[in-house]
């Protein structure tokens, strides 16, 4: 992967791959929902708010998060899909 360096609160996530549903059927990539879960692979600095204080990302490199589906800007490099999420866009750390 290229290096990205994401700005104030972004962070970069690479997606879950899904390959069979539930059952064990391999869906047509068509069919298939988009997960919305996925491996942070880059943290921005974090957000300076009006007062100029620092408020840091609190996910980190290798976390496995939960984020909204419509949020973000998706990107392929390599045929891999990434997205870059505002922190607001990430629901949940998975563990």
């Amino acid at each position: 992967m290229k290096k990205i360096k994401p700005l104030g609160n972004r962070i970069v996530v690479q997606r879950q791959e899904i390959t069979a549903s539930k059952g064990g059927i391999l869906l047509p990539e068509s069919a298939q929902e988009k997960p919305k879960q996925g491996k942070v692979v880059a943290v921005g600095p974090g957000k300076v708010d009006e007062k100029g204080h620092k408020h840091t990302v609190e996910v980190k490199v290798g976390d496995r998060v939960l984020f909204s589906s419509y949020g973000g800007t998706e990107y392929k490099v390599n045929e891999e899909d990434f997205l870059i999420l505002s922190e607001e866009d990430v629901l949940a750390v998975l563990n």
